[in-house]
């Protein structure tokens, strides 16, 4: 099963894609947002027709507690969006829980000396190859 991964930001969609066995991800480049989020839709559309993807797993910035804040709630109400674009394409949508991939993703590029300039550009799709990761190892 191939999947991709989103972090959905913004100005940026972090995106991750899973080998094709379903146990690794890696960091794709990041898809910067258009002011419609229908042209984004289609980015992405595209995405999982090239990469051939089943399922793309959308990020859920959920607080530390669990609660859903406003970030949460429109990562939940894109993927419902999402899920109806890619009905024609072959893939389902499904939520994660990201919380503190950000984090861990910051953390990595840090340790493996990307100065914060660079870690910029790259967090986001760091984030996703960790969320992605997270959504693989659970299955």
């Amino acid at each position: 099963m191939r999947a991709v991964a989103l972090d959905l930001g913004e100005r940026r969609i972090g995106v991750a894609v899973s080998d094709a066995t379903g146990r690794m991800a890696f960091p794709r480049p990041c898809i910067a947002r258009r002011r419609e989020r229908g042209e984004d839709h289609r980015a992405i559309a595209d995405l999982v027709d090239e990469v051939g993807a089943d399922v793309v797993v959308v990020g859920l910035p959920l607080s530390l507690d669990g609660r859903r804040g406003p970030a949460a709630t429109a990562a939940a109400h894109e993927s419902v969006v999402l899920a109806r674009v890619l009905e024609g394409h072959g893939a389902s949508v499904e939520t994660f829980d990201e919380r503190l991939t950000t984090v861990t993703a910051e953390a990595a590029l840090g340790a493996a000396g990307r100065r914060a300039r660079e870690r910029r550009g790259r967090v986001d799709s760091a984030a996703a190859t960790v969320l992605l990761q997270a959504w693989l190892d659970s299955r």
